[in-house]
């Protein structure tokens, strides 16, 4: 059976490369930092479930102290020059797209036709994370191709891959930081606490104050930790559920749902959400990294009103 191990591995053994690539980069004056560092996301990949809470404890701090020192650079990886890009653009036109398109199509692949595979009795891959097998085997198929189409060495493809790492830096690493901290949060009994907090200081006896508290909270919250997906289960448990829920009985699915859209109104508000907003300008080089916040603002301040409004109106319905 495929597991999701193999998915854990094949992550792990591409960090490494990065690792190893960033060693022997001698045009990065940092080359030892950025080896250092993907090395630990290599490990934590190939053995964090090996180390323990304390070692991968150590092992997170290690990445906190060689990014917030400033012991990251950019690599000069050795891959094809902007010319011959532009000659392979011009050559293989719209056949480029074809490793691209082979994602949803192997990823629909496994999901809809290997996943009820059994073999002996036993099924051919984790039912319950067919998906992400099924992406993992996608991009082995995909990495393949491309190397076939374009005739590129093997190595290209890590080389390419380091350079993105390298541009975005340790914001590649920022949503499984977000998304572990919110299960912290939420384990901590945080949401219990701003429940008190909420009712104790805030009017919400009426429905339209506790809708409003709820979807300008989830939206605050998620501005505060980058990750809507982490502040669900704090604000969720400690308003929806006990307030709009219990008290004045709405519909769970309604709440839940237009409660999450309000939290991804406030992912496009903050530098934290740095994959989304960050990320973007730094790829495109544009001389303000806070660019995308600033266009993207107005769109989230008019959406936010209109899920208090939805949420109001579609959730306590009879």
């Amino acid at each position: 059976m495929i597991k999701l191990g193999f998915v854990y591995v094949l992550a792990g053994l591409m960090f490494a490369a990065f690792a190893v690539f960033s060693a022997t980069d001698r045009a990065n004056r940092k080359r030892w930092g950025n080896a250092l560092f993907w090395g630990l996301v290599a490990v934590s990949f190939l053995a964090g479930d090996r180390l323990g809470d304390l070692g991968n404890g150590v092992l997170v701090l290690g990445l906190a102290l060689i990014a917030g020192f400033g012991f990251l650079g950019r690599g000069q990886p050795i891959a094809t020059s902007p010319a011959e890009r532009v000659s392979l653009a011009e050559r293989f036109g719209n056949r480029l797209f074809l490793p691209a398109l082979m994602l949803p199509l192997v990823v629909a692949i496994g999901v809809l036709l290997l996943k009820p595979v059994q073999i002996a009795g036993v099924p051919l891959m984790d039912l319950k994370q067919a998906t992400l097998i099924s992406l993992a085997l996608a991009v082995i198929v995909a990495v393949a191709l491309a190397l076939v189409l374009l005739r590129q060495p093997w190595t290209s493809p890590l080389q390419e891959g380091r350079r993105l790492a390298d541009t975005i830096g340790w914001a590649a690493l920022l949503p499984q930081f977000l998304a572990a901290l919110g299960v912290v949060f939420a384990l901590a009994g945080v949401g219990k606490a701003i429940g008190l907090l909420t009712t104790t200081y805030l009017p919400v006896d009426t429905r339209l104050a506790a809708v409003s508290v709820y979807c300008i909270g989830m939206a605050a919250f998620t501005m505060l930790m980058g990750n809507a997906f982490a502040a669900f289960p704090v604000l969720t448990g400690g308003i929806a559920l006990p307030i709009l829920v219990g008290h004045f009985g709405g519909n769970p699915a309604v709440i839940g749902s237009l409660g999450m859209l309000s939290g991804f109104c406030g992912t496009l508000m903050t530098p934290l959400a740095a994959n989304f907003n960050l990320v973007p300008s730094a790829l495109l080089e544009l001389p303000d990294r806070y660019a995308v916040i600033k266009a993207q603002i107005p769109t989230a301040l008019l959406m936010l009103i209109v899920n208090v409004v939805l949420m109001y109106v579609l959730a306590f319905r009879q």
